[in-house]
């Protein structure tokens, strides 16, 4: 037999019968089963859960559900075929034993695997004292029962909500809070909402969108501690000027921890940024050689990008969970020449005050930005952003039908400015500083992330949002 008839066979027999594991019952978890199956595997398939719920949809819980228009347990992501897995929820990965090819599982089972793949995602960042933390009242948004326990605590109602953040998370529920005729204080480090995700001149748009829609918005300060009554539940902030906010419920959004505790001691390139791996998923190991049997996928997956000097980046995005899955499936039943890249050209998506928030691109990789369409006061408008003159980034506000056309620029790496289409131009298209935060000034922790070649960096950021 020759050489590629034998890897032909090896190909065939591991779809038929090989054993792969997903740890992360996510968005990204369930569409790496489905385009397994769709790609031909039909070997042993188990998904690894700690949630006891099977994949659900996450952009709702910061938008409807809070709304009261969607309960909480209605928010199950949709089967696109059927995967034919054995689920392993409401139990948590806890090790990983890559010579012995095992997944520990926090009730002391191993599961045995020929190939891995890692969809852990992430999870809400606590209030840091873990006594005001417990306080009643106190909450984050990242999973089901998070969304479900607040939305009964605004519906109750508050007499004021607190929100610590001003990213998406933060600006969203200020939003609900404010459509819901709560009265709502927005207590933010950075110098506007929005700023570590979009910088300093839209921030302003957006802190202006705030206060317009009645906002109690604060920046510059952080909150100095929370206080309790005597049953235990939050009734006061204190603020790092001196000055105290009077609160019933108060939502924590700090951004997001990546989950890679599992991961000690395992030997890959696991860290505070996620999991190292290349364009096509494969996992780094600590020393930065690509491993064979590991894939890394999701919000967790942290690769290099061609159009971003190849700095690596952590995309907490829907299109990336999902594209990202897709590739690292087909790859973990191919070989070279078959394997495919991941090289997404992120984007994002935020409903707020009325106002439909869209980019695509990285912003925080600019440091100018042009205003190249629409109006800025009606905050009806399209703007790009660049860096050593061609185009990396776009953000629309109710204007993004042309975000398709900013993405192909940046695909191109098209000039900065870039040419707009000819109409709805605003006077004097030019470009002025992005006004983003110097890297170590305290702003929200991010969406995107790109973190150079040295995980220790701290480069540039986005804010979180549920998916």
């Amino acid at each position: 037999m020759t050489v590629p008839a034998t890897v032909a066979e090896l190909v065939r027999e591991f779809r038929a019968n090989g054993r792969i594991v997903i740890v992360g019952a996510s968005l990204a978890g369930l569409r790496a089963a489905e385009a397994l199956r769709e790609e031909g595997f039909t070997g042993s398939l188990t998904i690894i859960g700690d949630e006891p719920y099977e994949p659900y949809d996450r952009p709702p819980l910061s938008k409807q559900v809070l709304k009261g228009w969607v309960p909480a347990d209605h928010t199950k992501l949709p089967r696109l075929r059927e995967v034919n897995a054995e689920w392993r929820l409401g139990v948590a990965a806890t090790g990983l034993d890559r010579a012995a090819k095992q997944v520990r599982l926090a009730d002391g089972e191993q599961i045995p695997y020929d190939r891995l793949l890692i969809a852990t995602g992430t999870r809400a960042r606590q209030w840091p004292n873990p006594d005001e933390a417990a306080l009643d009242g106190v909450y984050t948004l990242r999973s089901r029962d998070d969304a479900a326990r607040l939305q009964k605590a605004l519906a109750a109602p508050p007499s004021r909500v607190m929100v610590i953040g001003a990213g998406f998370i933060g600006s969203e529920v200020a939003s609900v809070c404010r459509e819901l005729d709560l009265p709502v204080t927005v207590v933010e480090r950075g110098s506007a909402p929005l700023v570590g995700a979009l910088g300093g001149v839209i921030g302003e748009i957006a802190a202006e969108m705030q206060r317009d829609h009645g906002v109690d918005l604060r920046c510059g300060l952080g909150v100095s501690s929370l206080e309790g009554d005597s049953g235990g539940h939050v009734r006061r902030a204190h603020l790092s000027d001196g000055t105290t906010v009077d609160a019933d419920v108060v939502v924590a959004s700090l951004g997001s921890i990546r989950n890679v505790e599992w991961l000690e001691g395992a030997g890959l390139a696991s860290g505070f940024w996620g999991v190292g791996c290349d364009a096509g998923g494969r996992a780094f190991d600590v020393n930065g050689v690509i491993t064979d049997s590991i894939y890394v996928a999701g919000d967790v997956a942290r690769a290099p990008h061609v159009l971003y000097e190849y700095q690596f980046l952590a995309m907490e995005h829907w299109d990336n969970a999902v594209l990202g899955a897709e590739v690292a499936a087909h790859n973990m039943v191919n070989l070279e020449p078959h394997y495919r890249p991941h090289l997404l050209l992120p984007g994002f998506w935020s409903g707020q005050f009325g106002v439909n928030i869209k980019s695509v691109g990285v912003p925080p990789f600019g440091d100018e930005i042009v205003f190249t369409q629409g109006s800025v006061k009606e905050r009806h408008f399209a703007a790009a952003y660049g860096r050593r003159g061609r185009i990396v980034a776009a953000v629309t506000f109710d204007h993004g039908k042309w975000l398709e056309y900013y993405g192909k620029l940046i695909e191109q790496s098209g000039p900065f400015p870039p040419p707009p289409p000819g109409w709805d131009q605003p006077p004097g298209m030019k470009p002025i500083p992005a006004e983003f935060p110097q890297p170590g000034v305290p702003t929200a922790v991010p969406d995107v992330v790109l973190t150079g070649h040295d995980p220790s960096e701290r480069r540039a950021e986005f804010r979180s949002r549920p998916r």
